[in-house]
């Protein structure tokens, strides 16, 4: 507890977010090389993937890839990032289907397809096993 009190709260608040970071990376969000963006809130990545926008906060396209359903990715990235869970997310896109207001994200077959995706277009945003990144795509840190 001292080496704690002698940290400071300022400190301790950070070693809390770079271990939360640590504990969420069982998925990397992603953007091709060619994408300025390095940094977006965990809100902004929801509302991308779930329709609720189509731009980066920049305002450039954001164009959501998914992961197949039931997929060990696509339940970490929603978990993670909405804390909704696959009833939810579907239920969720039959409301926007049914009232007009959207379509779900193109879905990949796997990881290497998403970063083939990405690579062909640069305002594309997915999310990959990490151990998976290469120089086609760049993860972005997520706040």
């Amino acid at each position: 507890m001292s080496f704690i009190k002698a940290l400071g709260f300022p400190v301790l608040g950070i070693l809390l977010a770079v271990a939360d970071s640590v504990a969420a990376a069982d998925v990397v969000i992603i953007v091709s090389a060619q994408n300025p963006a390095t940094t977006l809130s965990r809100n902004d990545v929801s509302n991308i993937f779930l329709g609720k926008t189509n731009r980066f906060p920049n305002g450039a396209q954001a164009v959501p890839i998914d992961q197949p359903e039931g997929s060990t990715q696509r339940l970490e990235f929603y978990r993670d990032i909405s804390n909704k869970q696959p009833a939810e997310i579907r239920a969720h896109w039959s409301k926007m289907i049914f009232t007009g207001r959207g379509q779900p994200p193109r879905v990949a077959s796997d990881d290497e397809q998403v970063k083939n995706t990405l690579a062909a277009q640069p305002g594309g945003i997915g999310y990959i096993d990490p151990a998976a990144v290469d120089a086609r795509v760049k993860p972005l840190m997520v706040q």
